[in-house]
């Protein structure tokens, strides 16, 4: 999980400064996705980079970066502009980000056959100004998620969950990633996930076997 051979991605739920300092002190770099849990930072980095771009960030330090990918009857266009923290005069707050090298954002347009959506993310990293690596990183990191989330979604409904009261959608999102760990280290049966699930659900014994097989690994 610590490691140089590759940044962690953690999405905005995720982006504190006690976690960025962990991550640092355990020898390893971080792109943190910055959103309004932040507001200040998150106004001014989406202020600056509105400006800066708008100017063609004439005369600004920066990495960019483009990408076309087509597939599934759409085609996504992403752009990456990467620049150090000391292009941003006056960043708000940026000691507590231990480690913080470069702010980040990213564009996705996507050509759907029936719509054009439009995207922006911003990012904090601890690593220097390179377009090309941080975008490969964070390509990696959403490909893995969308696919953990169509699986959840499949086996577990996540998306019709109406939970809503206070940590209960946080606590339960994890009690699925843990349910679908645990049902993936349970190899005795070929059944699908789901099958798994619902056989777990309706069988104690088979419970306890997904359980026991997750302690022994």
């Amino acid at each position: 999980m610590f490691s140089r051979l590759g940044p962690l991605q953690i999405d905005a739920m995720g982006t504190q400064t006690e976690i960025a300092e962990q991550i640092i002190s355990k020898g390893a770099d971080y792109i943190l996705s910055l959103k309004a849990n932040h507001p200040t930072l998150y106004t001014q980095v989406e202020s600056w980079f509105e400006a800066s771009q708008s100017e063609g960030f004439k005369g600004i330090e920066h990495s960019y970066d483009r990408r076309v990918e087509a597939g599934h009857h759409r085609q996504e266009n992403r752009q990456i502009w990467v620049v150090p923290v000391a292009a941003i005069p006056d960043l708000y707050q940026p000691t507590p980000w231990a480690g913080l090298q470069s702010v980040v954002m990213v564009v996705r347009v996507r050509h759907l056959w029936n719509k054009i959506t439009r995207e922006v993310q911003f990012y904090l990293t601890s690593l220097p100004a390179d377009a090309v690596r941080i975008g490969r990183a964070i390509r990696t990191h959403w490909g893995i998620e969308n696919q953990l989330h169509w699986v959840l979604d499949v086996t577990f409904g996540e998306d019709d969950s109406r939970i809503r009261n206070g940590h209960s959608p946080e606590n339960f999102a994890l009690l699925r990633r843990m349910a679908l760990s645990l049902l993936n280290q349970e190899t005795s049966t070929k059944r699908s996930l789901r099958q798994k699930a619902k056989r777990a659900a309706m069988n104690t014994n088979y419970m306890l076997q997904v359980l026991a097989t997750a302690i022994t690994q």
